[in-house]
């Protein structure tokens, strides 16, 4: 399944990716698939937050998989939503901003086609206490490294920067060690949603 939100849509080159992909996905829908089933569902539409956490949920794998990006919430967010027990597994572009901290996950090139198909087959084959011992270190990442975290560390690095203050200060009271939190504490209910 590809989700797509369509909140860049009105970007012209954002529209011409978008006609490409479509393009290729029929190309390929056409060549494998039939009447009883399609091998690529694209979804082009945005979803609540519940229905994404219930597709992130029984997902196998996750590939988020950009030449370029920063935060990758849906990445984590993917990450939050896994069965602890049972968890999907997640691929991550060496260029997406979230490899850096979440080195747990399968990293690859997404310009080498190959690789990636690799890894592809590798997340779908892991087994379950390889996924669990990947899972649970970027879990907890993700639970000290919440968004009131990143709140305080953005708005201390803009005042640092700001007053011309050194960054090494602001970074001391940064790594103070947050309460632990549970996953629906840092990332609200799945359930509530």
């Amino acid at each position: 399944m590809q989700l797509t939100p369509k909140s860049w849509s009105d970007i012209k080159q954002y529209a011409e990716i978008g006609s490409e992909v479509v393009a290729l996905i029929s190309k390929v829908n056409g060549r494998f698939g039939d009447a009883a089933w399609t091998p690529i569902r694209y979804v082009n539409r945005s979803y609540s937050r519940t229905v994404l956490a219930g597709i992130y949920r029984a997902a196998d794998v996750a590939m988020t998989t950009p030449l370029r990006d920063g935060m990758n919430l849906g990445a984590k967010e993917f990450l939050a939503a896994q069965d602890p027990d049972d968890p999907g597994v997640l691929m991550l572009s060496q260029f997406a901003g979230a490899a850096v901290e979440l080195d747990e996950a399968l990293i690859v090139n997404p310009h080498e086609t190959d690789a990636v198909a690799a890894a592809l087959k590798r997340a779908l084959e892991m087994p379950r206490a390889e996924r669990r011992e990947r899972h649970t270190p970027m879990l907890a990442h993700l639970l000290k490294n919440d968004i009131k975290r990143w709140s305080r560390s953005y708005t201390s690095t803009l005042v640092a920067r700001r007053n011309g203050r050194s960054l090494l200060g602001v970074m001391r009271h940064l790594l103070k060690p947050l309460p632990s939190q549970t996953p629906s504490a840092a990332f609200g209910s799945l359930e509530a949603r």
